[in-house]
Protein backbone atom coordinates (compact mmCIF):
# COMPACT_ATOMS: atom_id res chain seq x y z
CA UNK A 1 0.00 0.00 0.00
CA UNK A 2 1.65 3.29 -0.89
CA UNK A 3 2.47 5.55 1.91
CA UNK A 4 0.85 9.37 1.98
CA UNK A 5 1.61 12.69 3.20
CA UNK A 6 -0.86 12.08 6.02
CA UNK A 7 1.41 9.02 7.15
CA UNK A 8 4.56 10.50 6.71
CA UNK A 9 3.15 13.55 8.87
CA UNK A 10 1.62 10.68 11.39
CA UNK A 11 4.93 9.23 11.68
CA UNK A 12 6.58 12.00 12.53
CA UNK A 13 4.27 13.35 14.68
CA UNK A 14 3.97 16.94 13.20
CA UNK A 15 0.96 18.28 11.17
CA UNK A 16 0.42 18.24 7.57
CA UNK A 17 1.56 22.04 7.20
CA UNK A 18 4.81 20.88 8.49
CA UNK A 19 5.57 17.98 6.18
CA UNK A 20 4.60 20.25 3.44
CA UNK A 21 6.91 23.18 4.12
CA UNK A 22 9.49 20.43 3.78
CA UNK A 23 8.30 19.22 0.74
CA UNK A 24 8.13 22.29 -0.70
CA UNK A 25 10.89 23.57 0.90
CA UNK A 26 9.12 26.91 2.34
CA UNK A 27 8.63 27.95 5.62
CA UNK A 28 10.38 27.35 9.03
CA UNK A 29 10.60 24.35 10.23
CA UNK A 30 13.21 23.66 13.27
CA UNK A 31 16.20 21.68 12.35
CA UNK A 32 15.46 19.21 13.86
CA UNK A 33 11.78 18.66 12.80
CA UNK A 34 13.04 18.81 10.00
CA UNK A 35 15.69 15.88 10.03
CA UNK A 36 12.89 13.60 11.70
CA UNK A 37 10.50 14.31 8.47
CA UNK A 38 13.46 13.87 5.83
CA UNK A 39 14.45 10.60 7.89
CA UNK A 40 10.75 9.25 7.43
CA UNK A 41 10.41 10.01 3.60
CA UNK A 42 13.72 8.31 2.75
CA UNK A 43 12.21 5.43 5.58
CA UNK A 44 9.41 5.06 3.00
CA UNK A 45 11.17 6.13 -0.29
CA UNK A 46 8.00 8.52 -0.04
CA UNK A 47 8.01 10.65 -3.80
CA UNK A 48 5.32 13.38 -3.32
CA UNK A 49 2.56 13.65 -6.78
CA UNK A 50 3.98 16.61 -9.14
CA UNK A 51 0.04 17.00 -9.93
CA UNK A 52 -0.18 17.39 -5.58
CA UNK A 53 2.45 19.59 -5.12
CA UNK A 54 1.63 22.15 -7.92
CA UNK A 55 -2.18 22.02 -6.58
CA UNK A 56 -0.70 23.28 -3.07
CA UNK A 57 0.69 26.37 -4.74
CA UNK A 58 -2.49 27.12 -6.35
CA UNK A 59 -0.14 26.88 -9.84
CA UNK A 60 0.95 23.68 -12.38
CA UNK A 61 4.18 23.40 -14.62
CA UNK A 62 1.46 22.75 -17.14
CA UNK A 63 0.56 24.81 -20.49
CA UNK A 64 -2.51 23.49 -22.35
CA UNK A 65 -2.79 23.40 -26.35
CA UNK A 66 -5.97 23.33 -28.45
CA UNK A 67 -5.62 22.35 -31.70
CA UNK A 68 -8.36 22.00 -34.61
CA UNK A 69 -7.67 18.93 -36.12
CA UNK A 70 -4.32 16.29 -34.47
CA UNK A 71 -4.69 14.08 -36.95
CA UNK A 72 -3.78 16.95 -39.55
CA UNK A 73 0.19 16.18 -40.11
CA UNK A 74 0.37 20.03 -40.50
CA UNK A 75 -0.87 20.37 -36.41
CA UNK A 76 1.02 17.64 -35.74
CA UNK A 77 4.44 19.52 -36.48
CA UNK A 78 3.29 22.18 -34.63
CA UNK A 79 3.07 19.73 -31.65
CA UNK A 80 6.26 18.54 -32.53
CA UNK A 81 8.12 22.66 -32.17
CA UNK A 82 5.31 23.19 -29.25
CA UNK A 83 7.17 19.82 -26.98
CA UNK A 84 10.43 20.51 -27.93
CA UNK A 85 10.71 23.74 -26.58
CA UNK A 86 8.12 22.91 -23.43
CA UNK A 87 10.78 20.20 -22.49
CA UNK A 88 14.11 22.78 -22.31
CA UNK A 89 11.83 24.83 -20.26
CA UNK A 90 10.67 21.62 -18.23
CA UNK A 91 7.01 22.06 -18.60
CA UNK A 92 4.16 19.64 -19.61
CA UNK A 93 1.98 20.01 -22.43
CA UNK A 94 -2.30 19.15 -22.10
CA UNK A 95 -3.38 18.66 -25.58
CA UNK A 96 -6.80 19.08 -26.67
CA UNK A 97 -8.39 18.51 -29.97
CA UNK A 98 -11.10 21.18 -30.60
CA UNK A 99 -12.38 19.28 -34.15
CA UNK A 100 -13.25 22.78 -35.52
CA UNK A 101 -15.53 23.26 -32.35
CA UNK A 102 -16.01 26.57 -31.42
CA UNK A 103 -17.61 24.97 -28.50
CA UNK A 104 -15.38 22.36 -28.07
CA UNK A 105 -12.67 24.99 -27.43
CA UNK A 106 -14.58 27.09 -24.87
CA UNK A 107 -15.36 23.95 -23.04
CA UNK A 108 -11.81 22.85 -23.48
CA UNK A 109 -11.08 26.51 -22.20
CA UNK A 110 -12.55 25.86 -19.05
CA UNK A 111 -11.58 21.80 -18.74
CA UNK A 112 -7.96 23.28 -19.16
CA UNK A 113 -8.13 26.25 -16.56
CA UNK A 114 -9.84 23.95 -13.70
CA UNK A 115 -6.44 21.62 -14.15
CA UNK A 116 -4.44 25.49 -13.04
CA UNK A 117 -2.67 25.74 -16.28
CA UNK A 118 0.12 28.75 -16.78
CA UNK A 119 -0.99 29.45 -20.25
CA UNK A 120 -2.55 28.55 -23.42
CA UNK A 121 -1.39 27.68 -26.66
CA UNK A 122 -5.00 27.99 -29.18
CA UNK A 123 -5.41 27.59 -32.80
CA UNK A 124 -9.16 28.98 -33.04
CA UNK A 125 -11.72 27.54 -35.00
CA UNK A 126 -12.56 28.87 -38.20
CA UNK A 127 -15.97 31.37 -37.08
CA UNK A 128 -17.81 33.92 -38.41
CA UNK A 129 -16.69 37.76 -37.51
CA UNK A 130 -19.81 37.93 -36.16
CA UNK A 131 -19.29 35.48 -33.59
CA UNK A 132 -15.58 36.69 -32.88
CA UNK A 133 -16.50 39.20 -29.69
CA UNK A 134 -17.87 37.00 -27.43
CA UNK A 135 -15.57 34.00 -28.78
CA UNK A 136 -12.93 36.78 -27.52
CA UNK A 137 -14.36 37.70 -24.70
CA UNK A 138 -15.06 34.34 -23.26
CA UNK A 139 -11.28 33.44 -23.61
CA UNK A 140 -10.24 36.60 -22.26
CA UNK A 141 -12.19 36.00 -19.43
CA UNK A 142 -10.73 32.74 -18.69
CA UNK A 143 -7.57 34.56 -17.12
CA UNK A 144 -5.11 32.34 -19.29
CA UNK A 145 -2.28 33.77 -20.44
CA UNK A 146 -2.72 33.02 -24.58
CA UNK A 147 -0.72 33.05 -27.33
CA UNK A 148 -2.59 32.27 -30.56
CA UNK A 149 -0.28 29.55 -33.16
CA UNK A 150 -1.30 29.74 -36.60
CA UNK A 151 -4.58 31.59 -35.84
CA UNK A 152 -6.30 34.90 -35.49
CA UNK A 153 -9.56 36.20 -33.57
CA UNK A 154 -10.70 39.36 -34.79
CA UNK A 155 -11.45 41.94 -31.77
CA UNK A 156 -8.15 40.83 -30.20
CA UNK A 157 -4.70 41.98 -28.62
CA UNK A 158 -3.55 37.92 -28.33
CA UNK A 159 0.17 37.67 -28.86
CA UNK A 160 0.27 35.48 -31.97
CA UNK A 161 2.18 33.63 -34.69
CA UNK A 162 1.20 33.32 -38.36
CA UNK A 163 2.02 32.78 -41.78
CA UNK A 164 1.92 35.24 -44.65
CA UNK A 165 -0.89 33.28 -46.16
CA UNK A 166 -1.49 36.13 -48.83
CA UNK A 167 1.42 35.93 -50.00
CA UNK A 168 2.12 32.20 -49.58
CA UNK A 169 -1.13 32.06 -51.96
CA UNK A 170 -0.23 34.66 -54.57
CA UNK A 171 3.56 33.06 -54.96
CA UNK A 172 1.76 29.57 -55.73
CA UNK A 173 -0.57 31.12 -58.38
CA UNK A 174 2.34 33.02 -59.75
CA UNK A 175 4.11 30.01 -59.93
CA UNK A 176 1.73 28.18 -62.31
CA UNK A 177 1.43 31.72 -64.22
CA UNK A 178 5.11 30.88 -64.66
CA UNK A 179 4.98 27.88 -65.94
CA UNK A 180 2.94 28.88 -68.66
CA UNK A 181 -0.61 28.47 -67.27
CA UNK A 182 -2.90 31.06 -67.97
CA UNK A 183 -6.62 28.70 -66.70
CA UNK A 184 -6.10 28.06 -63.06
CA UNK A 185 -8.69 26.70 -60.68
CA UNK A 186 -8.40 26.74 -57.14
CA UNK A 187 -9.78 24.95 -54.24
CA UNK A 188 -10.45 26.91 -51.24
CA UNK A 189 -10.87 26.44 -47.21
CA UNK A 190 -13.59 27.31 -45.21
CA UNK A 191 -14.17 31.28 -46.61
CA UNK A 192 -15.04 31.92 -42.59
CA UNK A 193 -11.59 31.48 -41.84
CA UNK A 194 -9.14 34.26 -42.71
CA UNK A 195 -6.61 31.89 -43.59
CA UNK A 196 -8.99 31.15 -46.50
CA UNK A 197 -9.49 34.60 -47.26
CA UNK A 198 -5.74 35.72 -47.57
CA UNK A 199 -5.42 32.54 -49.35
CA UNK A 200 -7.86 33.32 -51.81
CA UNK A 201 -7.04 37.18 -52.04
CA UNK A 202 -3.26 35.69 -53.18
CA UNK A 203 -4.82 33.58 -55.74
CA UNK A 204 -6.91 36.99 -57.41
CA UNK A 205 -3.58 39.72 -57.07
CA UNK A 206 -1.83 37.38 -58.90
CA UNK A 207 -4.39 36.61 -61.37
CA UNK A 208 -5.19 40.65 -61.96
CA UNK A 209 -1.36 41.19 -62.04
CA UNK A 210 -0.73 39.19 -64.61
CA UNK A 211 -3.57 40.28 -66.29
CA UNK A 212 -5.44 37.30 -66.26
CA UNK A 213 -9.27 37.26 -66.06
CA UNK A 214 -10.61 35.84 -62.57
CA UNK A 215 -13.42 32.98 -64.15
CA UNK A 216 -15.98 31.94 -61.63
CA UNK A 217 -16.47 28.36 -62.71
CA UNK A 218 -12.71 27.58 -61.72
CA UNK A 219 -13.04 28.41 -58.45
CA UNK A 220 -14.18 25.25 -55.71
CA UNK A 221 -14.99 26.24 -51.97
CA UNK A 222 -13.90 23.13 -49.64
CA UNK A 223 -13.80 23.19 -45.98
CA UNK A 224 -10.49 21.89 -45.21
CA UNK A 225 -11.09 18.37 -44.92
CA UNK A 226 -10.44 15.33 -47.21
CA UNK A 227 -13.72 14.97 -47.92
CA UNK A 228 -14.25 18.18 -49.76
CA UNK A 229 -11.10 17.72 -51.47
CA UNK A 230 -12.19 14.80 -53.23
CA UNK A 231 -16.01 16.28 -53.51
CA UNK A 232 -14.65 19.13 -55.23
CA UNK A 233 -12.25 17.48 -57.27
CA UNK A 234 -14.93 15.59 -58.76
CA UNK A 235 -16.70 18.85 -59.90
CA UNK A 236 -13.36 20.46 -61.04
CA UNK A 237 -13.33 17.16 -63.28
CA UNK A 238 -16.81 17.87 -64.87
CA UNK A 239 -15.36 21.24 -66.43
CA UNK A 240 -15.25 21.41 -70.00
CA UNK A 241 -13.23 22.95 -71.34
CA UNK A 242 -10.88 22.29 -67.93
CA UNK A 243 -8.59 24.19 -66.61
CA UNK A 244 -4.82 23.35 -67.21
CA UNK A 245 -3.10 23.85 -63.04
CA UNK A 246 -5.19 24.35 -59.71
CA UNK A 247 -3.83 25.89 -56.69
CA UNK A 248 -5.43 23.23 -53.55
CA UNK A 249 -5.27 25.39 -50.52
CA UNK A 250 -4.51 22.81 -48.05
CA UNK A 251 -2.77 19.47 -47.84
CA UNK A 252 -5.90 17.49 -46.83
CA UNK A 253 -7.91 18.84 -49.42
CA UNK A 254 -5.35 17.69 -51.51
CA UNK A 255 -5.07 13.93 -50.23
CA UNK A 256 -8.72 14.39 -51.22
CA UNK A 257 -8.74 15.43 -54.65
CA UNK A 258 -5.29 13.42 -55.88
CA UNK A 259 -7.88 10.60 -55.31
CA UNK A 260 -10.00 11.98 -57.21
CA UNK A 261 -7.74 12.53 -59.70
CA UNK A 262 -6.29 9.46 -59.83
CA UNK A 263 -9.64 7.39 -59.95
CA UNK A 264 -10.51 9.56 -63.13
CA UNK A 265 -7.01 8.13 -64.96
CA UNK A 266 -5.57 11.80 -64.36
CA UNK A 267 -1.22 12.20 -64.37
CA UNK A 268 0.30 14.81 -62.27
CA UNK A 269 1.72 16.98 -63.75
CA UNK A 270 1.12 15.95 -67.81
CA UNK A 271 -2.52 16.16 -67.44
CA UNK A 272 -3.41 18.92 -64.65
CA UNK A 273 -0.85 20.72 -62.99
CA UNK A 274 -0.79 21.38 -58.95
CA UNK A 275 0.84 23.42 -56.41
CA UNK A 276 -0.55 22.87 -52.39
CA UNK A 277 -0.74 24.85 -49.08
CA UNK A 278 1.09 22.81 -46.92
CA UNK A 279 3.92 20.72 -47.61
CA UNK A 280 2.75 16.71 -47.86
CA UNK A 281 6.04 14.45 -46.74
CA UNK A 282 4.05 10.83 -47.30
CA UNK A 283 3.70 12.43 -51.22
CA UNK A 284 7.42 12.36 -51.64
CA UNK A 285 8.04 8.93 -50.06
CA UNK A 286 5.78 7.33 -52.54
CA UNK A 287 7.16 9.22 -55.40
CA UNK A 288 5.15 11.79 -56.13
CA UNK A 289 6.17 15.03 -55.91
CA UNK A 290 3.76 18.25 -55.16
CA UNK A 291 4.41 21.24 -55.37
CA UNK A 292 3.85 23.37 -52.54
CA UNK A 293 3.92 26.33 -49.83
CA UNK A 294 5.33 25.01 -46.75
CA UNK A 295 4.57 27.32 -43.54
CA UNK A 296 7.07 25.54 -41.21
CA UNK A 297 4.57 23.98 -38.99
CA UNK A 298 7.46 22.90 -36.63
CA UNK A 299 8.75 26.63 -36.50
CA UNK A 300 5.45 28.28 -35.69
CA UNK A 301 4.96 26.02 -32.63
CA UNK A 302 8.75 26.68 -31.52
CA UNK A 303 7.68 29.93 -31.55
CA UNK A 304 4.32 30.03 -30.33
CA UNK A 305 5.65 28.21 -26.84
CA UNK A 306 8.41 30.24 -26.60
CA UNK A 307 6.73 33.80 -27.01
CA UNK A 308 3.91 32.07 -24.26
CA UNK A 309 6.84 31.10 -22.04
CA UNK A 310 8.24 34.97 -22.17
CA UNK A 311 5.02 36.21 -21.72
CA UNK A 312 4.80 34.27 -18.43
CA UNK A 313 9.00 35.25 -17.41
CA UNK A 314 7.38 39.02 -18.64
CA UNK A 315 10.66 38.91 -19.64
CA UNK A 316 10.02 41.45 -22.65
CA UNK A 317 7.55 43.74 -20.21
CA UNK A 318 4.64 42.48 -22.02
CA UNK A 319 4.90 44.05 -25.31
CA UNK A 320 2.45 42.63 -27.46
CA UNK A 321 4.26 40.12 -30.02
CA UNK A 322 2.54 39.02 -33.56
CA UNK A 323 5.34 36.98 -35.54
CA UNK A 324 4.10 36.48 -40.01
CA UNK A 325 6.36 33.95 -40.74
CA UNK A 326 7.12 34.17 -44.87
CA UNK A 327 5.91 30.43 -46.65
CA UNK A 328 8.67 29.37 -48.34
CA UNK A 329 7.86 27.94 -52.33
CA UNK A 330 8.73 24.49 -52.88
CA UNK A 331 8.63 23.39 -56.58
CA UNK A 332 9.04 20.21 -57.11
CA UNK A 333 7.52 19.55 -60.48
CA UNK A 334 3.90 19.31 -60.50
CA UNK A 335 3.57 23.01 -61.59
CA UNK A 336 5.05 22.21 -65.35
CA UNK A 337 3.29 22.43 -68.09
CA UNK A 338 3.29 20.07 -70.94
Amino acid sequence: MAVTINDIAKEAGVSLATVSRVLNDSGYVKDETKKRILGVIEKHNYSPSAIARSLSKNITNTIGVILPDITNPFYGEIIRGISEIADKNNLNILLCDSNESAEKELKAIKALKDQRIRGLLLTPTSVDNDLNSDYSKAIYNSNIPTVLVDGYLRYSNFNSVLVDNLKGAFDATEALINAGHREIGILTGRMTSVHSKDRFKGYQKALMLNNIPINEDYIFYGDYTFNSGYMQAKEFLKLNPRPSSIFICSNQMTLGALKAFKEDGLDIPRDLSIITFDKIEILSALGLNISCVNGDSCEIGKLGMQILIDELNNSDGCKQRNVTLTPELMLLGSEKKF
